[in-house]
């Protein structure tokens, strides 16, 4: 399978971002001066429920408007994951995360496999998590690294959202 037909695939789920270069990153969101959070039960909750919003986030069988929620900036892209939902081939892909590294108190690294048919399709894959509004949610960069794979490598067309903080 070509990584063409392959983007699409997980596009149309949208099931991961396949890349994170040329999209530039997300907003940034304040942040105390504190230190990154320390392995906690806090932590490992954080963890838990970054690995099970990613994951909702990139099921075809979630709804739509429920997609837009777990997305950093979610409505600036609705309309993207509003035309992929209806695909036939979305229900196809998934992703399973494998691994969350929360590095500070609303951002995580993430790193994931995006699975077509249930065969893994994608393995090791990083993405960005960001608690957002008091909810993790799959970060805007990932979401536009994916895009931008879609869009043959370029920016240009792609939603608002994914050319905040590009030169």
């Amino acid at each position: 399978m070509t990584y063409q037909k392959l983007a699409g695939l997980v596009l149309l789920a949208p099931v991961a971002a396949l890349a994170m270069a040329g999209c530039g990153s997300s907003r940034p969101s304040p942040t105390s001066s504190s230190t990154p959070a320390t392995p906690s039960t806090s932590t490992a909750s954080a963890a838990a429920q970054v690995k099970a919003d990613w994951e909702r986030f990139f099921n075809a069988k979630t709804p739509a408007t429920e997609r837009v929620k777990l997305l950093q900036n979610g409505p600036e892209f609705a309309s993207v994951i509003h035309a992929q939902a209806g695909s036939s081939l979305a229900s196809a892909a998934t992703a399973k995360v494998t691994r969350v590294q929360v590095t500070g108190p609303d951002q995580a690294k993430v790193t994931y496999t995006i699975l077509i048919s249930g065969q893994p399709a994608l393995r090791s894959q990083t993405g960005t998590a960001v608690r957002q509004d008091g909810t993790w949610k799959v970060g805007a960069a990932s979401f536009c690294g994916l895009l931008t794979l879609e869009n043959g490598g370029k920016t240009t067309g792609l939603p608002a959202g994914c050319h905040v903080g590009t030169t």
